[in-house]
């Protein structure tokens, strides 16, 4: 069958777009965080356990980091990345692990773990690094005081995210390198609050990473919003015991874009099947309005149904 000028279309527009984020990336490429430097993080032992004291003495070692980076970042003279370290060194903030290299890495959590009868692990995408965090922080803000009490809400910016316009955020290989790392954090997470429902909440080019660590993960759900594609034909492919889920809203300019995968000689551009696409076959949850960025917001449609699937409260069926 020949393919039809839709597809064709498509198929064009997508090449179009990776070339031009090609042609483009070393001038976004340039002002990238990256050039800062950090100092290489001590290792840390697995978190075994949710009880207070071992918690604080990983929220103590995360402290510590994020101090050593700033004062290196200091001494660079970029007071940007300096005044945004220590804003998260303070007191109330609390990180499983921080790596300020490289654009930045870190687990943030938010709310208490020891007591949570239910977590929200948040998966970042593309273009968020240490200098991108806030709306990330504030959204994962928003969810928790969604929730309410009883719940706690991770913000897992555990790899090295790509560029919004770069090849990388077109093709699949910084999710492959990302997923054996949520794949080991929320097994670790899940064995330290065996008690505890944990949902995976994954946005834009973190479905990409999701759908790539989803496999053997034991999850209650997986939140696909916002996202171009996962590699995967379906839901089933990710083989995943968790409840798959999809939204999308009304104003996310993500709608647009061509869900095809295009497998060139030396890499695979695309991912596929749209998440909220009937034939995919995950539950999809009223995304109301928001835009790409606005998942989260207080008080929208879109954070209220999230905050129902996390709180096991949603129910099934398409929206």
């Amino acid at each position: 069958m020949a393919p039809s000028p839709r597809s064709g279309r498509a198929r064009r527009a997508l090449l179009t777009a990776f070339v031009t984020a090609s042609v483009a990336l070393p001038v976004s490429g340039a002002a990238r965080p990256a050039a800062v430097p950090a100092p290489v993080p001590a290792a840390v032992a697995p978190l075994d356990s949710a009880e207070p004291s071992a918690l604080e003495a990983r929220y103590a070692a995360g402290r510590a980091e994020i101090r050593a980076a700033r004062d290196m970042a200091a001494r660079h003279g970029d007071r940007r990345r300096a005044a945004a370290l220590t804003a998260m060194a303070r007191p109330g903030r609390t990180f499983l692990m921080f790596d300020g290299r490289d654009g930045g890495r870190g687990v943030e959590v938010l709310g208490d773990l020891s007591p949570a009868r239910r977590i929200a692990v948040l998966v970042p995408g593309a273009g968020v690094d240490l200098d991108h965090y806030g709306r990330s922080l504030r959204g994962a803000g928003a969810l928790l005081d969604e929730l309410g009490s009883g719940s706690a809400v991770v913000v897992w910016l555990g790899y090295r995210t790509p560029a919004m316009l770069s090849p990388a955020a077109l093709t699949p290989g910084r999710a492959d390198e990302a997923a054996p790392a949520l794949r080991s954090f929320v097994r670790e997470l899940s064995a330290a609050t065996p008690s505890a429902r944990v949902s995976l909440l994954c946005h834009s080019y973190g479905s990409v990473v999701c759908a790539r660590a989803a496999s053997g993960l034991e999850v209650a759900d997986l939140v696909l919003y916002g996202s171009p594609g996962t590699g995967a034909a379906g839901a089933t492919d990710l083989r995943t015991g968790a409840r798959v889920w999809a939204g999308l809203g009304a104003d996310d300019w993500i709608a647009g874009a061509p869900h095809l995968e295009i497998a060139l000689p030396w890499v695979t551009v695309g991912f596929g099947t749209d998440p909220v696409a009937p034939e995919f076959g995950a539950e999809v949850f009223d995304a109301g309005g928001a835009g790409h960025s606005g998942y989260l917001e207080p008080g929208s449609v879109s954070l209220r149904s999230i905050a129902g699937i996390v709180a096991g409260t949603a129910g099934g069926g398409r929206a």
